[in-house]
């Protein structure tokens, strides 16, 4: 009976060793992973945009270069550029998890598909183009502004206001309630 007591004594000390290290490379591999920074830029370099290992943005550069853009466009590619850096950081984490913990482990397969899922490949391009400039600026409920005037809509006179409705004078309006005439 003694053997068996140390058989289960030395497998539960190796089991709590196991853990031990286990918890000791995916500590390693969260502190590899903490000072990550990934940096995209425009292809004409005009804005930089830097986000960190959880995908949060850290800096944003827009050159005076960029000023002569439209601001659809500018906002448009720093959206673009966030969602490119983002995209990279599954990778990021695949590799600290490969120099770290390994990646067969079960665990950090599943941690790798759930960086995936939340930071997936950016759009195309193409995809992402800014939005055209609006023409004309709209202040105000859009039923209220006439449409123009066309053929099938031809133009129409406005409403005129209704006449506010006049009250005949009496004999009793005279002192209007203040009490008597006032040319006394």
């Amino acid at each position: 009976m003694p053997d068996n007591v140390d058989a289960s004594e030395r497998m539960v000390d190796n089991w709590t060793k196991q853990i031990q290290e286990t918890a000791a490379r995916y500590q390693a591999m969260a502190a590899r992973m903490q000072g990550q920074t990934v940096t995209e830029r425009s292809k004409d370099n005009t804005i930089e945009v830097t986000v960190d290992s959880k995908g949060l943005l850290t800096n944003l550069v827009i050159s005076e270069a960029a000023s002569g853009k439209r601001m659809a466009e500018v906002s448009s590619q720093v959206m673009r550029l966030v969602q490119l850096a983002q995209s990279r950081i599954p990778e990021l984490l695949q590799a600290a998890m490969a120099e770290t913990v390994g990646t067969t482990d079960e665990t950090a397969n599943r941690v790798i598909a759930e960086a995936q899922s939340t930071f997936p490949e950016a759009p195309p391009e193409e995809d992402l183009a800014p939005p055209e400039p609006e023409r004309h600026h709209r202040f105000g409920p859009e039923e209220d502004e006439p449409s123009p005037p066309t053929q099938a809509n031809p133009p129409q006179n406005p409403p005129q206001p209704k006449p506010i409705p006049r009250r005949r004078r009496t004999q009793d309006d005279d002192d209007d309630d203040f009490g008597g005439s006032i040319l006394s």
